[in-house]
């Protein structure tokens, strides 16, 4: 243990704000686990909290000083408001306050640390290579920023060599981590009210987050789009390329579907190895993630049939294309809880439902997710909402930010319809009437965005469970 660790061990008390956050809930966990005295708030209780309230972590539900009054330092991420009680209060009475990514690159020393960052599929692909090293019993330590299905937390605290973390760039935060390695899954136009609507200050970022590497580190990155290859060439580190293209070290080529499965191939241009591998999802974002991972676990020296077995088996996150199957009395329907909230993200979503039904099967129920994205993406929002034949939207979820004149909802409705599309305001007290009422023709309903609108869904799925 070096100096530096033992005084982080002798830490008495760390409240973390926001608790059950996506990316929070996972570093609670580990801490938890490592014997860290562990607190917390948050605004309701979710299975997870539970959970860790067993492991001996004390959860408060509402915001209140009184929380942290004995708390040595206070890790609160960019989500929580500046006005939050708890946080006026530590900065109040100079309590140290640190964003989750400085407490997540606190951990991380002594590990073999892979880091999964990149506009879009983050959390499943961090998911993905989790469950890869645990098929390989090589009981790895993980913090994912989503809820893996089957059974699984969004956190493992493991006995092997390796911590694999999903490093979020949406505040620049993963400038904090400095792993050894490094996985960029692509580039895209998001997140860029942090970094003052410039994509040039984001391509930036990425870039300076691979000269976090150590001299022996790699990184590994899908260079399909622009953006990618640009920062691509600037890296000074060892760097692999993978993608669909042919310009890539290892080359990806779809081989077919089969339902709600994919089989690809991994053309090794380097070794000139070719190996195919099935997932039991849709898109080609998902191929993208997959073949990631693989190509991780083959560099860092897994068996191949490992990873062609718990790429298989692999259970799937929470919210990226879960399916609920029910039986209404007249009709079978499949809801589809998705999380992504920007428009290339529902047009993967999309384009995955198209792949197994017909256009006039699908309907979107769509909450869009901030003002600010809502505002630089618009057109980009009515381009790909407008190809659906029915679509519905919610007004905007804030996310604590404030209003913007004329972004709203109905004026993406009025844009969408412009274009020759379909769409209508839908007020989520009238989700479930508009669901049961649609026409039988309608077998698929998509219910889309990062805000409120999956705890609609899941209401609404208890409801019908319970009338049968």
């Amino acid at each position: 243990m070096t100096r530096s660790q033992k005084h982080f061990g002798e830490l008495k008390r760390i409240h973390l704000i926001g608790i059950g956050g996506s990316g929070m809930i996972g570093l609670a966990m580990v801490l938890q686990k490592k014997g860290f005295n562990i607190s917390g708030s948050d605004l309701q209780m979710t299975e997870e909290l539970s959970s860790l309230k067993a492991l001996g972590a004390k959860v408060q539900l509402g915001h209140d000083p009184r929380y942290i009054k004995s708390s040595d330092v206070v890790v609160a991420s960019s989500a929580i408001a500046k006005n939050n009680a708890e946080l006026k209060y530590a900065n109040k009475n100079n309590i140290t306050i640190i964003p989750r990514a400085v407490m997540l690159a606190s951990i991380l020393h002594g590990y073999r640390t892979i880091a999964v960052s990149g506009s879009h599929g983050k959390t499943t692909t961090t998911s993905l290579i989790s469950n890869i090293f645990d098929a390989a019993k090589l009981s790895p330590t993980y913090v994912v920023g989503g809820q893996i299905l089957g059974g699984r937390n969004s956190s493992h605290l493991g006995d092997g060599l390796h911590m694999i973390v999903e490093a979020d760039e949406s505040d620049g935060s993963f400038l904090h981590l400095h792993p050894e390695v490094i996985v960029i899954t692509n580039i895209d136009n998001d997140h860029l009210s942090f970094y003052e609507n410039d994509q040039e200050k984001l391509n930036t970022a990425f870039l300076n987050f691979t000269k976090n590497l150590p001299f022996y580190g790699y990184v590994l990155m899908n260079i399909d789009s622009k953006n990618a290859r640009d920062v691509f060439k600037k890296i000074r580190r060892k760097k692999i390329s993978f993608g669909f293209s042919k310009l890539n070290d290892y080359q990806i080529k779809l081989l077919n579907q089969k339902g709600f499965s994919q089989t690809f191939s991994i053309q090794d241009t380097l070794n000139s190895k070719n190996s195919s591998f099935t997932i039991p999802m849709l898109g080609k974002h998902n191929v993208l993630n997959a073949a990631g991972s693989a190509i991780i676990a083959m560099n860092e020296g897994i068996k191949m049939t490992s990873i062609k077995r718990a790429l298989l088996n692999f259970p799937g996150v929470a919210r990226r294309f879960e399916r609920y199957e029910l039986s209404l009395p007249n009709r079978d329907l499949l809801l589809i809880d998705d999380y992504g909230h920007h428009p290339e993200e529902i047009r993967s979503t999309y384009v995955s439902a198209l792949s197994v039904f017909n256009r006039s099967e699908i309907v979107m129920i769509f909450e869009p997710h901030r003002y600010t994205r809502t505002e630089q993406l618009f057109d980009d929002f009515v381009d790909v909402l407008k190809k659906l034949k029915e679509v519905y939207l919610l007004e905007i979820y804030s996310a604590s930010e404030r209003k913007i004149p004329k972004i709203t909802s109905a004026n993406l409705v009025k844009a969408i319809n412009r274009e020759g599309g379909n769409a209508e305001i839908l007020n989520p007290a009238n989700l479930a009437n508009k669901i049961l009422s649609m026409k039988k023709s309608n077998k698929v309903i998509i219910m889309q965005g990062a805000g409120k609108i999956s705890s609609y869904l899941k209401n609404f799925v208890e409801s019908c469970q319970v009338k049968k």
